[in-house]
């Protein structure tokens, strides 16, 4: 009688993956319950993933809140590349300069999904920021994942023609989280909380014209 050939060991995981499973399941929990439900317990909950796996990639509070931020950068630089793929490069005037008008689409096509498919996202976002007002610890984490998103922004300005593009994309970006913030949780979120794609695309023109007229 044959033996049987031996099974093979079922795959290893990939870190990386497990830690982005555990960081989005942070994120989802924030979103949900702000951060006095943030746990290692929940975070397992909300992962699916057995009690004390959390813990054994992060081992503690601060480190699971970094890599949130981290977590953070990375879906909002992915959402840009994804949204370039998605639908091209801007469109080009006869000078080869990115269309304002195609680049206000594009950024309020981003500012769209951010306050819809990724509202809890944003949310969360903002919670984790205001904590690391209050724990020293957690802004060099903070600041590298801003990085992030003044890079992008930065690069779109300086493709439009700004003088001074790094400068300009704080200012698009302060202008960008107002928007994100007051339609999320500010005075808009109960009178005008998810505005249509017409009138986003008018804000993000004008947002796109003062920065490039400073």
């Amino acid at each position: 009688m044959s033996t049987p050939p031996a099974s093979s060991p079922p795959p290893v995981p990939d870190p990386r993956d497990r830690r982005a499973l555990i960081a989005d399941a942070a994120i989802s929990t924030v979103a949900a319950a702000g951060l006095r439900g943030l746990t290692h317990r929940a975070v397992d909950a909300a992962a699916g993933l057995p009690a004390g796996s959390t813990s054994y990639y992060f081992r503690t509070r601060s480190a699971l809140i970094s890599a949130c931020y981290l977590r953070l950068a990375e879906l909002s630089v992915s959402d840009v590349d994804h949204w370039e793929a998605t639908h091209g490069p801007l469109a080009t005037r006869g000078d080869g300069r990115p269309d304002l008008d195609s680049a206000a689409a594009a950024l309020a096509a981003l500012l769209h999904h951010w306050l819809t498919a990724a509202r809890d996202r944003q949310l969360a976002r903002f919670e984790l920021t205001l904590e690391a007002t209050r724990r020293p610890e957690l802004r060099a984490d903070l600041h590298t994942a801003r990085l992030a998103a003044r890079s992008k922004a930065a690069a779109l300005l300086a493709a439009l023609g700004a003088p001074h593009p790094a400068e300009t994309a704080d200012l698009l970006v302060a202008w960008t989280d107002g928007l994100l913030y007051d339609r999320l949780a500010g005075a808009l979120e109960e009178t005008n909380p998810l505005p249509d794609m017409a009138e986003l695309t008018t804000v993000t023109r004008q947002m796109l014209l003062a920065a490039l007229s400073t």
